[in-house]
Protein backbone atom coordinates (compact mmCIF):
# COMPACT_ATOMS: atom_id res chain seq x y z
CA UNK A 1 0.00 0.00 0.00
CA UNK A 2 1.14 3.25 -0.31
CA UNK A 3 2.84 5.59 2.38
CA UNK A 4 1.74 8.97 2.28
CA UNK A 5 1.22 11.33 5.02
CA UNK A 6 -2.09 12.76 5.28
CA UNK A 7 -0.87 15.84 6.80
CA UNK A 8 1.70 16.32 3.96
CA UNK A 9 -1.01 15.94 1.66
CA UNK A 10 -3.08 18.28 2.71
CA UNK A 11 -0.94 21.29 3.14
CA UNK A 12 0.12 21.01 -0.20
CA UNK A 13 3.81 21.18 -1.34
CA UNK A 14 6.23 24.18 -1.65
CA UNK A 15 8.48 24.31 -4.58
CA UNK A 16 11.72 21.89 -4.98
CA UNK A 17 14.62 23.54 -4.36
CA UNK A 18 17.78 22.52 -6.26
CA UNK A 19 20.05 19.58 -4.89
CA UNK A 20 23.67 20.60 -3.73
CA UNK A 21 26.68 20.13 -6.32
CA UNK A 22 30.09 21.31 -6.38
CA UNK A 23 32.26 22.75 -3.79
CA UNK A 24 30.80 25.37 -1.79
CA UNK A 25 31.16 27.39 1.10
CA UNK A 26 28.87 29.05 4.07
CA UNK A 27 29.53 30.93 7.30
CA UNK A 28 26.95 28.42 8.72
CA UNK A 29 25.72 24.66 7.86
CA UNK A 30 22.23 23.50 9.56
CA UNK A 31 21.58 19.52 8.76
CA UNK A 32 18.32 18.78 8.49
CA UNK A 33 15.02 20.83 7.06
CA UNK A 34 12.48 19.88 9.74
CA UNK A 35 11.29 22.09 12.40
CA UNK A 36 14.11 22.22 14.48
CA UNK A 37 16.82 22.86 11.53
CA UNK A 38 14.09 25.64 9.90
CA UNK A 39 13.76 27.19 13.46
CA UNK A 40 17.85 27.43 13.24
CA UNK A 41 17.98 28.88 10.04
CA UNK A 42 15.52 31.73 10.60
CA UNK A 43 17.50 32.26 13.56
CA UNK A 44 20.52 32.33 12.40
CA UNK A 45 19.14 34.65 9.94
CA UNK A 46 18.03 37.28 12.50
CA UNK A 47 21.20 37.03 14.75
CA UNK A 48 24.08 37.10 11.80
CA UNK A 49 22.00 39.40 8.71
CA UNK A 50 25.60 39.31 6.86
CA UNK A 51 26.35 35.66 6.83
CA UNK A 52 25.63 33.11 4.42
CA UNK A 53 23.24 30.05 5.92
CA UNK A 54 22.82 26.71 4.33
CA UNK A 55 20.04 24.48 5.06
CA UNK A 56 20.57 20.61 3.53
CA UNK A 57 17.67 18.10 3.40
CA UNK A 58 18.39 14.14 2.51
CA UNK A 59 14.14 14.40 0.72
CA UNK A 60 11.98 17.45 0.23
CA UNK A 61 12.33 19.56 2.69
CA UNK A 62 9.51 20.06 5.80
CA UNK A 63 8.26 16.79 4.54
CA UNK A 64 10.06 14.07 6.88
CA UNK A 65 9.21 13.69 10.94
CA UNK A 66 7.89 16.97 11.66
CA UNK A 67 5.17 17.28 9.16
CA UNK A 68 4.25 13.64 10.00
CA UNK A 69 3.98 13.80 13.95
CA UNK A 70 0.24 14.40 15.61
CA UNK A 71 0.58 18.44 16.10
CA UNK A 72 0.55 18.05 19.43
CA UNK A 73 1.82 21.47 21.10
CA UNK A 74 2.91 20.52 24.64
CA UNK A 75 3.99 22.46 27.23
CA UNK A 76 2.78 20.93 29.61
CA UNK A 77 3.29 17.23 30.18
CA UNK A 78 1.35 14.00 31.69
CA UNK A 79 2.93 13.89 35.25
CA UNK A 80 4.48 10.59 36.44
CA UNK A 81 3.81 9.38 39.99
CA UNK A 82 7.18 10.49 41.18
CA UNK A 83 6.91 14.10 39.56
CA UNK A 84 3.22 14.65 41.41
CA UNK A 85 3.18 17.83 43.94
CA UNK A 86 4.94 16.62 47.25
CA UNK A 87 7.20 14.25 45.84
CA UNK A 88 10.64 14.31 45.12
CA UNK A 89 10.42 14.20 41.39
CA UNK A 90 8.13 17.62 41.37
CA UNK A 91 11.47 19.76 41.44
CA UNK A 92 12.44 18.29 37.90
CA UNK A 93 8.97 18.48 36.46
CA UNK A 94 8.68 21.99 37.13
CA UNK A 95 11.56 23.08 34.93
CA UNK A 96 10.78 21.00 32.20
CA UNK A 97 7.26 22.54 32.07
CA UNK A 98 8.99 26.34 32.52
CA UNK A 99 11.00 24.76 29.44
CA UNK A 100 8.27 23.09 27.78
CA UNK A 101 5.75 26.76 28.49
CA UNK A 102 8.45 28.92 26.92
CA UNK A 103 8.84 26.28 23.88
CA UNK A 104 4.61 26.88 23.37
CA UNK A 105 5.21 29.97 23.19
CA UNK A 106 8.13 29.53 20.74
CA UNK A 107 5.51 27.82 18.26
CA UNK A 108 2.66 30.75 18.76
CA UNK A 109 5.31 33.78 17.70
CA UNK A 110 6.21 31.99 14.78
CA UNK A 111 3.18 31.48 13.33
CA UNK A 112 2.59 35.26 14.22
CA UNK A 113 5.68 36.36 12.95
CA UNK A 114 5.60 33.94 9.59
CA UNK A 115 1.29 34.46 9.14
CA UNK A 116 1.76 30.68 9.21
CA UNK A 117 -2.05 29.29 8.23
CA UNK A 118 -1.78 25.98 10.40
CA UNK A 119 -5.08 25.42 12.20
CA UNK A 120 -3.67 26.60 15.73
CA UNK A 121 -5.96 26.02 18.28
CA UNK A 122 -5.20 27.25 21.83
CA UNK A 123 -8.03 24.65 23.53
CA UNK A 124 -5.65 22.59 25.16
CA UNK A 125 -6.27 18.49 24.80
CA UNK A 126 -6.70 15.52 26.75
CA UNK A 127 -5.22 12.77 28.85
CA UNK A 128 -7.92 10.66 28.26
CA UNK A 129 -8.69 6.79 29.40
CA UNK A 130 -11.31 3.86 28.20
CA UNK A 131 -10.21 2.07 31.50
CA UNK A 132 -10.00 4.58 34.65
CA UNK A 133 -7.76 2.26 36.69
CA UNK A 134 -5.14 3.74 33.99
CA UNK A 135 -6.36 7.20 35.11
CA UNK A 136 -4.50 7.39 38.95
CA UNK A 137 -4.09 10.22 41.10
CA UNK A 138 -6.57 12.33 39.73
CA UNK A 139 -6.46 15.10 42.56
CA UNK A 140 -2.98 14.98 43.29
CA UNK A 141 -2.19 15.18 39.03
CA UNK A 142 -4.47 18.35 39.10
CA UNK A 143 -3.10 19.79 41.81
CA UNK A 144 0.47 19.30 40.19
CA UNK A 145 -0.67 20.85 36.98
CA UNK A 146 -2.32 23.68 38.59
CA UNK A 147 0.79 24.08 40.32
CA UNK A 148 2.92 24.59 37.39
CA UNK A 149 0.43 27.10 35.73
CA UNK A 150 -2.07 24.60 33.60
CA UNK A 151 -5.38 24.99 33.90
CA UNK A 152 -6.93 21.22 34.44
CA UNK A 153 -9.91 19.49 34.95
CA UNK A 154 -11.38 16.05 35.16
CA UNK A 155 -13.94 15.04 33.19
CA UNK A 156 -15.79 11.46 33.46
CA UNK A 157 -19.30 9.72 31.96
CA UNK A 158 -21.70 12.04 30.00
CA UNK A 159 -19.70 15.35 30.61
CA UNK A 160 -16.48 13.59 28.67
CA UNK A 161 -18.66 11.99 25.81
CA UNK A 162 -20.49 15.34 25.40
CA UNK A 163 -16.84 16.56 25.08
CA UNK A 164 -15.37 13.59 22.68
CA UNK A 165 -18.41 12.33 20.87
CA UNK A 166 -17.72 9.11 21.73
CA UNK A 167 -18.34 6.84 24.81
CA UNK A 168 -14.92 4.72 24.45
CA UNK A 169 -13.19 7.21 26.96
CA UNK A 170 -14.27 6.92 30.60
CA UNK A 171 -12.09 9.56 32.39
CA UNK A 172 -9.96 12.17 31.05
CA UNK A 173 -8.08 15.18 32.36
CA UNK A 174 -8.36 17.85 30.08
CA UNK A 175 -5.34 20.19 30.18
CA UNK A 176 -5.06 23.89 29.04
CA UNK A 177 -2.98 27.08 28.61
CA UNK A 178 0.07 26.69 27.11
CA UNK A 179 -1.32 23.10 25.41
CA UNK A 180 -2.45 23.39 21.98
CA UNK A 181 -3.14 21.68 18.63
CA UNK A 182 -2.43 22.41 14.68
CA UNK A 183 -1.59 21.04 11.56
CA UNK A 184 2.20 19.92 11.57
CA UNK A 185 2.46 19.66 7.94
CA UNK A 186 1.13 23.29 7.25
CA UNK A 187 3.51 24.72 10.18
CA UNK A 188 6.76 23.07 8.80
CA UNK A 189 5.84 24.03 5.45
CA UNK A 190 5.24 28.31 7.05
CA UNK A 191 8.61 27.45 8.47
CA UNK A 192 9.83 26.66 5.52
CA UNK A 193 7.82 29.48 2.86
CA UNK A 194 9.10 32.08 5.13
CA UNK A 195 12.94 31.43 4.97
CA UNK A 196 15.01 34.78 4.42
CA UNK A 197 16.55 35.29 1.16
CA UNK A 198 20.05 35.02 3.28
CA UNK A 199 19.00 31.86 3.69
CA UNK A 200 20.29 28.61 0.82
CA UNK A 201 17.97 25.39 1.05
CA UNK A 202 19.44 22.51 -1.02
CA UNK A 203 16.90 19.65 -1.06
CA UNK A 204 17.55 15.85 -1.93
CA UNK A 205 21.33 16.21 -0.20
CA UNK A 206 22.16 13.62 1.66
CA UNK A 207 25.06 14.49 3.84
CA UNK A 208 27.48 11.84 4.06
CA UNK A 209 30.48 12.61 6.49
CA UNK A 210 31.42 14.93 8.21
CA UNK A 211 35.18 15.97 7.47
CA UNK A 212 37.50 18.26 9.79
CA UNK A 213 39.83 21.15 7.99
CA UNK A 214 42.67 23.56 9.41
CA UNK A 215 41.23 26.90 10.70
CA UNK A 216 38.43 25.29 12.38
CA UNK A 217 35.94 24.53 9.40
CA UNK A 218 34.29 21.23 8.76
CA UNK A 219 33.42 20.11 5.05
CA UNK A 220 30.16 18.23 4.77
CA UNK A 221 30.07 15.86 2.30
CA UNK A 222 27.40 14.26 -0.29
CA UNK A 223 27.36 12.45 -3.28
CA UNK A 224 27.44 15.04 -5.37
CA UNK A 225 29.34 18.11 -3.93
CA UNK A 226 30.55 19.37 -0.35
CA UNK A 227 29.95 22.35 2.09
CA UNK A 228 32.69 23.92 3.84
CA UNK A 229 31.33 26.14 7.08
CA UNK A 230 32.93 27.71 10.03
CA UNK A 231 29.67 25.96 12.37
CA UNK A 232 27.49 23.24 11.21
CA UNK A 233 24.11 22.37 13.33
CA UNK A 234 22.73 18.79 13.16
CA UNK A 235 19.09 18.47 13.47
CA UNK A 236 17.97 15.47 12.71
CA UNK A 237 16.64 13.91 15.68
CA UNK A 238 16.13 10.56 15.44
CA UNK A 239 18.88 9.72 12.58
CA UNK A 240 21.52 11.85 14.17
CA UNK A 241 24.37 9.13 13.42
CA UNK A 242 23.73 9.92 9.66
CA UNK A 243 26.27 12.83 10.45
CA UNK A 244 28.40 10.49 12.21
CA UNK A 245 27.10 10.95 15.88
CA UNK A 246 26.86 8.24 17.64
CA UNK A 247 27.50 9.20 21.11
CA UNK A 248 23.72 10.75 21.55
CA UNK A 249 21.89 8.02 23.89
CA UNK A 250 18.86 8.60 21.77
CA UNK A 251 17.36 5.72 19.38
CA UNK A 252 14.84 6.01 16.72
CA UNK A 253 10.87 4.84 16.71
CA UNK A 254 8.65 4.06 14.18
CA UNK A 255 5.35 5.24 14.04
CA UNK A 256 2.49 4.68 12.09
CA UNK A 257 -0.77 6.61 11.88
CA UNK A 258 -4.41 6.82 9.71
CA UNK A 259 -6.23 10.01 8.31
CA UNK A 260 -10.34 9.18 7.83
CA UNK A 261 -12.02 11.03 5.36
CA UNK A 262 -13.63 13.90 6.87
CA UNK A 263 -17.06 12.61 8.42
CA UNK A 264 -20.27 13.75 6.78
CA UNK A 265 -23.01 16.05 8.34
CA UNK A 266 -25.06 13.36 9.18
CA UNK A 267 -22.28 11.10 11.14
CA UNK A 268 -21.05 14.65 12.92
CA UNK A 269 -24.36 15.76 14.07
CA UNK A 270 -24.59 12.50 15.67
CA UNK A 271 -21.70 12.74 17.55
CA UNK A 272 -23.18 16.68 18.66
CA UNK A 273 -21.30 18.54 16.71
CA UNK A 274 -18.19 18.73 18.99
CA UNK A 275 -15.02 21.19 18.69
CA UNK A 276 -11.73 19.77 17.28
CA UNK A 277 -9.93 17.84 19.33
CA UNK A 278 -7.14 15.82 20.68
CA UNK A 279 -6.45 12.97 22.73
CA UNK A 280 -3.13 11.60 24.51
CA UNK A 281 -3.07 7.93 26.32
CA UNK A 282 -1.61 7.85 29.86
CA UNK A 283 0.05 5.18 28.65
CA UNK A 284 3.35 4.99 26.54
CA UNK A 285 1.99 2.94 23.89
CA UNK A 286 -1.54 3.93 24.05
CA UNK A 287 -3.75 6.03 20.85
CA UNK A 288 -3.10 9.60 20.30
CA UNK A 289 -6.22 10.57 18.49
CA UNK A 290 -7.69 13.74 16.98
CA UNK A 291 -10.81 14.98 15.31
CA UNK A 292 -9.63 17.79 13.19
CA UNK A 293 -11.35 20.62 12.48
CA UNK A 294 -12.09 19.48 8.87
CA UNK A 295 -14.10 16.50 10.44
CA UNK A 296 -11.40 14.13 10.06
CA UNK A 297 -10.27 11.40 12.62
CA UNK A 298 -6.40 10.88 13.21
CA UNK A 299 -5.19 7.79 14.92
CA UNK A 300 -1.59 6.67 16.13
CA UNK A 301 -1.80 3.51 17.95
CA UNK A 302 1.46 1.75 16.71
CA UNK A 303 4.97 2.69 17.85
CA UNK A 304 7.69 0.22 17.19
CA UNK A 305 11.74 0.14 17.71
CA UNK A 306 12.68 -1.37 14.37
CA UNK A 307 16.40 -0.97 12.70
CA UNK A 308 14.63 -0.82 9.21
CA UNK A 309 11.49 0.94 7.75
CA UNK A 310 7.97 -0.89 7.43
CA UNK A 311 7.24 -2.19 3.64
CA UNK A 312 3.89 -1.96 2.24
CA UNK A 313 2.33 -4.92 3.62
CA UNK A 314 3.45 -4.60 6.65
CA UNK A 315 1.87 -1.08 6.45
CA UNK A 316 -1.36 -2.65 5.74
CA UNK A 317 -1.14 -4.64 9.00
CA UNK A 318 -0.39 -1.49 11.06
CA UNK A 319 -4.07 0.32 8.79
CA UNK A 320 -6.15 -2.79 10.16
CA UNK A 321 -4.56 -2.07 13.48
CA UNK A 322 -5.89 2.04 13.15
CA UNK A 323 -9.11 0.59 11.92
CA UNK A 324 -10.07 -1.62 14.93
CA UNK A 325 -8.49 1.65 17.33
CA UNK A 326 -11.12 4.18 15.16
CA UNK A 327 -14.35 1.53 15.21
CA UNK A 328 -13.59 1.64 19.22
CA UNK A 329 -14.07 4.74 19.07
CA UNK A 330 -17.02 5.72 15.96
CA UNK A 331 -17.81 2.04 14.95
CA UNK A 332 -19.23 3.32 11.66
CA UNK A 333 -15.98 3.57 10.24
CA UNK A 334 -14.38 1.21 7.69
CA UNK A 335 -11.61 0.42 6.03
CA UNK A 336 -12.48 2.29 3.04
CA UNK A 337 -12.92 5.30 4.92
CA UNK A 338 -8.91 5.61 5.73
CA UNK A 339 -8.14 7.93 3.67
CA UNK A 340 -4.10 8.17 4.43
CA UNK A 341 -1.87 5.81 6.09
CA UNK A 342 1.80 6.80 6.39
CA UNK A 343 4.85 6.31 9.07
CA UNK A 344 6.90 8.41 11.03
CA UNK A 345 9.86 8.80 13.12
CA UNK A 346 10.46 9.55 16.60
CA UNK A 347 13.41 10.56 18.66
CA UNK A 348 13.65 8.54 22.28
CA UNK A 349 15.85 8.52 24.87
CA UNK A 350 16.08 6.33 27.95
CA UNK A 351 15.34 9.32 30.42
CA UNK A 352 12.90 11.00 28.41
CA UNK A 353 15.04 14.58 28.23
CA UNK A 354 17.07 15.15 25.29
CA UNK A 355 20.87 15.35 23.51
CA UNK A 356 21.77 18.75 23.42
CA UNK A 357 25.00 19.51 23.16
CA UNK A 358 28.44 20.97 21.27
CA UNK A 359 29.83 17.81 20.02
CA UNK A 360 33.30 19.51 19.05
CA UNK A 361 34.36 22.81 17.89
CA UNK A 362 32.60 23.65 15.15
CA UNK A 363 29.84 21.14 15.80
CA UNK A 364 26.72 21.37 16.97
CA UNK A 365 24.06 18.92 17.74
CA UNK A 366 20.01 17.96 19.10
CA UNK A 367 18.39 15.10 19.26
CA UNK A 368 15.58 13.29 21.57
CA UNK A 369 12.34 14.81 20.93
CA UNK A 370 10.28 12.14 23.18
CA UNK A 371 7.20 12.68 21.20
CA UNK A 372 7.01 16.43 21.97
CA UNK A 373 9.00 17.34 18.34
CA UNK A 374 6.34 20.20 17.47
CA UNK A 375 7.34 22.85 20.64
CA UNK A 376 10.06 21.03 21.60
CA UNK A 377 11.74 21.00 18.26
CA UNK A 378 11.12 24.75 17.64
CA UNK A 379 12.85 25.85 20.64
CA UNK A 380 15.79 23.75 20.40
CA UNK A 381 16.58 25.39 16.93
CA UNK A 382 16.72 28.80 18.55
CA UNK A 383 18.68 27.65 21.44
CA UNK A 384 21.37 25.41 19.23
CA UNK A 385 21.95 28.35 16.79
CA UNK A 386 22.46 30.58 19.78
CA UNK A 387 24.34 27.87 21.89
CA UNK A 388 26.79 27.99 18.51
CA UNK A 389 26.90 31.92 17.91
CA UNK A 390 28.13 32.05 21.76
CA UNK A 391 25.20 33.67 23.06
CA UNK A 392 23.80 32.70 26.75
CA UNK A 393 21.00 32.94 28.82
CA UNK A 394 19.48 31.29 31.84
CA UNK A 395 16.43 29.07 29.58
CA UNK A 396 20.00 28.06 27.90
CA UNK A 397 21.84 26.84 30.41
CA UNK A 398 18.58 25.03 32.43
CA UNK A 399 18.09 23.20 28.75
CA UNK A 400 21.55 22.06 28.79
CA UNK A 401 21.32 21.05 32.21
CA UNK A 402 18.34 18.96 31.79
CA UNK A 403 19.83 17.36 28.37
CA UNK A 404 21.05 13.69 29.99
CA UNK A 405 19.50 11.63 27.91
CA UNK A 406 20.84 8.17 29.81
CA UNK A 407 22.44 5.18 29.07
CA UNK A 408 21.96 2.89 26.84
CA UNK A 409 23.51 -0.60 26.78
CA UNK A 410 25.51 -1.45 23.22
CA UNK A 411 23.59 -3.17 21.01
CA UNK A 412 22.55 -6.30 20.53
CA UNK A 413 21.51 -5.98 24.11
CA UNK A 414 19.45 -2.49 23.53
CA UNK A 415 17.69 -4.14 20.78
CA UNK A 416 16.61 -6.86 22.95
CA UNK A 417 16.01 -4.68 25.58
CA UNK A 418 13.89 -2.38 23.73
CA UNK A 419 11.60 -4.84 22.07
CA UNK A 420 10.88 -6.45 25.52
CA UNK A 421 9.86 -3.42 27.10
CA UNK A 422 8.00 -2.47 23.97
CA UNK A 423 5.98 -5.48 24.45
CA UNK A 424 5.40 -5.17 28.33
CA UNK A 425 4.13 -1.69 27.50
CA UNK A 426 1.60 -2.67 24.60
CA UNK A 427 -0.14 -5.11 26.70
CA UNK A 428 -0.62 -2.94 30.02
CA UNK A 429 -2.20 -0.40 27.03
CA UNK A 430 -4.23 -2.90 25.29
CA UNK A 431 -7.28 -1.40 26.50
CA UNK A 432 -6.19 2.14 25.42
CA UNK A 433 -5.55 1.45 22.04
Amino acid sequence: MKNQCGWIALAGSSPVRARLSGAQKADWLVIGAGITGLSAAHTLAEMHPQARVVVVDRQHAAQGASARNSGFVVAHEHPADNELLGHGGFADYETDTAIGQVASNEVRQRIVRHDIDCEFREDGYFFAVNDPDKLTHVEAKLATLRAVGAEAQFLQGEVLKHKLGSSHYQAAIWCGNGNALLQPAKYVKGLLDALPASVTLYENTDINSLERLDQGRVRANSADGSIEAKQVLVCLNAFVPRAGIDTSGTFAMELSASLTRPMTDAEFSAIGNVEPWGVLSTRPLGATVRLTPDRRVMIRNTAEYRARDLGPSELQQRQQHHLRGLQRRFPWFSAQDIQFTWTGHLSASRSGQPYFAKVEEGVFAVAGCNGSGVARGTLWGRLLAELASGASSPLLTSVMARAQPGWLPPKPLLDIGAMLRMRVEALRARTEI
